[in-house]
């Protein structure tokens, strides 16, 4: 594990400290327990009734045990928002808050499990081991390239749904923000010229999903410029291989900015600063989602001078790109079909749903506000129809 940072951190006094004290979840029973009659059925003996009957029908213990609604959100603490590689200890507030928002959100209960780091055998067999309990998996602050190969071998050997936020929860809402940002300045999704900054979890998966989208011309950056297949410095990255025999069907080469000249789209989820001077390279009236937080890559003053629809994930600026619009909803929805895995399918259905809450599109509102009530039940819906089908 790296270094803790050496700034000061620690503020007993301040709001956030105080909101954190004592941790921000609790346990609560869904039944009385008042006398000798209740201990009686909702423990010894009744309950051995109810044991008996699991183990010889186990599809009885989404009825009659809490499992049916409870998600694990895992993490190893390999990389936390934007803090890196903190450890699980340091990764509990954060997926303490994540519970939180599933149940504010779409009534489901969620558990921290945060577990040493170890290999992606250790991890996957560790997670498979627990999963009786849950209905679900939310991976959630796992490094890349680990929890590619993490999230692939537990939906194979799970028959729940096993989810990694950081991927797919932010392409989710990035697409569902392009669809209507498309919209505001009158384009059409297929021909947009997208770049994406970051070859990370989330880069990855927006980039995956506004393909299986309709998007043709995506050409994505990390640290060291454009992938291409002349990129000699992949070998040791497959996910970044696939990139590049997958995107960037104009061939260019180059720097991120190179990229982005005459670029309609710029989706930033790798942090870092861009120029302005390679922002004003960009297509006219274009589109810049700058999703790093708490800095965005593009300042939204600046985007503003140059972008007819600007988007960040903060909450302090219009069109906040947030994974608590899709996750919750995803969930509700699957948890409730008895869907096995979050499919393709689902994922494009949930961004259409999310675009269509907000029905006409302009450039300070192109996703609804987080707090909109509806976004978790639109969103169940369209996955629990894509289920049933």
């Amino acid at each position: 594990m790296s270094a803790s940072p050496s700034y000061p951190l620690f503020d007993p006094s301040s709001p956030v400290f105080r909101a954190h004290e004592g941790g921000k979840l609790g346990v609560h029973a869904t039944q009385q327990l008042r006398d000798r009659a209740d201990l009686s059925l909702l423990y010894t003996p009744g309950v051995a009734d109810v044991s008996r009957a699991i183990a010889a029908d186990p599809a009885l213990a989404a009825r009659y045990t809490s499992r049916s609604n409870t998600v694990a959100v895992v993490s190893d603490g390999t990389a936390v928002l934007g803090l890196g590689d903190i450890g699980p200890l340091a990764a509990m507030p954060v997926m303490e808050g994540k519970a939180v928002l599933f149940k504010h959100f779409g009534g489901v209960d969620a558990v921290p499990v945060c577990m040493e780091t170890g290999t992606v055998d250790e991890l996957v067999d560790a997670i498979a081991r627990i999963a009786p309990t849950y209905g679900g998996i939310n991976l959630e602050d796992i490094s890349a390239p680990r929890c590619f190969e993490i999230e692939r071998r537990l939906q194979e050997r799970l028959d729940i749904p096993v989810f990694h936020d950081d991927q797919h929860g932010t392409a989710i809402v990035v697409l569902a923000g392009l669809l209507n940002a498309a919209k505001v300045v009158g384009r059409e999704q297929a021909g947009l010229r997208v770049v994406v900054s970051g070859a990370g979890a989330a880069g990855v998966a927006v980039t995956r999903l506004l393909a299986r989208a309709g998007v043709e011309d995506i050409v994505v950056c990390d640290s060291r410029g454009i992938i291409s297949p002349a990129r000699t410095d992949l070998a040791e990255q497959p996910h970044k291989r696939r990139l590049a025999v997958t995107t960037n069907p104009r061939a260019l080469s180059g720097s991120l900015g190179d990229a982005l000249v005459g670029a309609d789209v710029y989706v930033g989820v790798s942090g870092g600063q861009v120029p302005e001077a390679e922002v004003a390279r960009m297509a006219p009236d274009c589109i810049i989602f700058a999703l790093a937080n708490p800095t965005p890559e593009v300042h939204p003053e600046v985007a503003a001078r140059y972008a007819a629809v600007v988007a960040t994930g903060r909450s302090d600026y219009p069109n906040q790109i947030n994974n608590v619009l899709a996750f919750p909803g995803i969930f509700r929805g699957a948890l409730d079909s008895g869907a096995p895995r979050v499919t393709e399918a689902m994922k494009l259905a949930a961004a259409s749903a999310i675009a269509d809450l907000v029905p006409e599109p302009t450039s300070d509102q192109i996703v609804p506000s987080v707090f909109e009530l509806g976004v978790a039940d639109a969103v169940a819906a369209a996955v629990g129809r894509i289920a049933q089908a």
